[in-house]
């Protein structure tokens, strides 16, 4: 099994919406895949039309029993599942931290879904925390979508710095989210994102089909497959699991 944690520090990049549509590709490629939703805002638990589990309890990830599979829900898509978003993640901070080795913790959490799933995506909150640290720390890769803008150029270097100090050596790998090509400074701050070898090279155009998907409330493929954003998730996941060796 492989987990990817698809993680920045800045919201409004196209996050959830990149988790979602890439979880949706990867069961398309026939992978037992889990979406977990670490967000306490719900989005992709919202997308894919898995109503959040209240205000719940934490001992399914940071008690030494329990079996975080049996959180996990099916969704409408064939091979994709979703670990619900629960309000009470905005305490997981203060579980991890008085849990006993929260990292060994969480880590054998994941390491039990292994038996159920190929493939383990965890969409997180955009925030520094001790929930982002444990995650880094444990998951396979670490995807980052980047607007091509000085803020989130500025955050990306962010990111890399927090993973080199805390991280366990997961690989970074940013892609271009939410490019409008007629904007000057996104193309060329797109050149030279795509000049480092880091960076994946597949971009995610910013297109309304994508923002739609609060309206839809499914994959961009799901609905209208032939749009360039949905080829472009599917380029996207393609390349990822290429990179990752899945």
């Amino acid at each position: 099994m492989k987990s990817l944690a698809i993680w920045t520090i800045k919201g409004g990049v196209g996050k959830t919406s990149a988790a979602v549509n890439l979880a949706h590709a990867a069961a398309g490629d026939g992978l037992r895949t889990l979406l977990w939703d670490l967000d306490p805002q719900g989005a992709a638990s919202f997308y894919l039309r898995i109503p959040p589990r209240g205000d719940g309890d934490l001992d399914a990830i940071t008690a030494k029993t329990g079996d975080l599979a049996e959180l996990a829900r099916p969704t409408e898509f064939d091979n994709l599942a979703m670990v619900p978003a629960d309000f009470a993640y905005r305490h997981l901070d203060l579980a991890l931290d008085a849990a006993s080795k929260p990292r060994k913790r969480f880590a054998g959490k994941l390491a039990g879904l292994a038996e159920h799933y190929d493939l383990v995506l965890l969409d997180c909150a955009p925030s520094l925390s001790l929930v982002s640290e444990t995650v880094i720390q444990t998951v396979d890769a670490i995807l980052v979508p980047v607007i091509p803008s000085t803020l989130s150029m500025r955050t990306l270097h962010q990111v890399r710095a927090f993973a080199a100090e805390h991280g366990r050596g997961a690989e970074i790998l940013p892609f271009l989210s939410m490019v409008d090509r007629r904007k000057r400074m996104h193309t060329e701050i797109a050149l030279a994102c795509l000049a480092d070898p880091a960076f994946l090279t597949t971009a995610i155009p910013t297109a309304s089909v994508v923002e739609k998907m609060g309206l839809t409330r499914a994959p961009v493929a799901a609905t209208l497959p032939s749009q360039p954003a949905a080829r472009a998730f599917a380029a996207l996941w393609r390349e990822i699991r290429d990179r990752v060796g899945i």
